[in-house]
């Protein structure tokens, strides 16, 4: 089983490239984003939580998100393994999301990290928010405020899959497809 962590920070093309890697190698893409997205449109609980953090810019609540998180898993128990997209974002979401595959007799293979610097990602999430519709993507300001939570919050998890041997940091710019090609050949390292 090949279980991907792909990470960086908003706008540096984890969903993108996820959409890529799952479909070369056959894996069930988890991103957290579409499921709080989800949640939202069906203005359950959950979701409406989860929109009074994101309308802020902040990140929701681990119990939340675990929570989601182990309902997608555990609803596709065939999988080769999986793509974690925006999962985790902190140590303590890492520990969990460990514990999680550990009950599935599992682990992570390598955490892609893409790397890009902060004016394009401003420049990206702009953009996007002409045409996302998402709030969170057209106020440069909620832009800025995501990008310092990511380096205050999640950049941590660095550390942590490098302790484990698992990271691999990836140059996030360029096109897309050069862009996938780097993180195949992290993956190939590890699979």
């Amino acid at each position: 089983m090949i279980n991907i962590v792909i990470f960086g920070p908003p706008g540096a093309g984890k969903g993108t490239q996820s959409e890529l890697l799952f479909k070369e190698y056959d894996l069930v893409h988890i991103s957290t984003g579409d499921l709080f997205r989800a949640h939202i449109k069906g203005e359950t609980a959950l979701g409406l939580k989860a929109k009074s953090y994101m309308d802020k810019g902040e990140l929701v609540p681990d119990e939340v998100t675990i929570g989601m998180l182990r309902n997608k898993v555990e609803e596709n128990p065939n999988a080769k393994g999986f793509i974690f997209d925006g999962f985790p974002r902190t140590t303590p979401q890492a520990a969990a999301l460990d514990e999680l595959l550990e009950s599935l007799n599992t682990s992570i293979t390598t955490c892609l990290s893409l790397q890009v610097p902060d004016e394009e990602l401003v420049a990206r999430l702009l953009n996007r928010g002409k045409t996302s519709g998402r709030a969170d993507d057209a106020n440069e300001d909620v832009i800025r405020n995501r990008l310092a939570v990511y380096m205050r919050e999640t950049s941590p998890l660095k550390d942590f899959y490098h302790e484990q041997d698992k990271l691999s940091d990836v140059d996030g710019v360029g096109t897309v497809e050069e862009i996938f090609q780097r993180l195949c050949a992290a993956i190939n390292r590890y699979a």
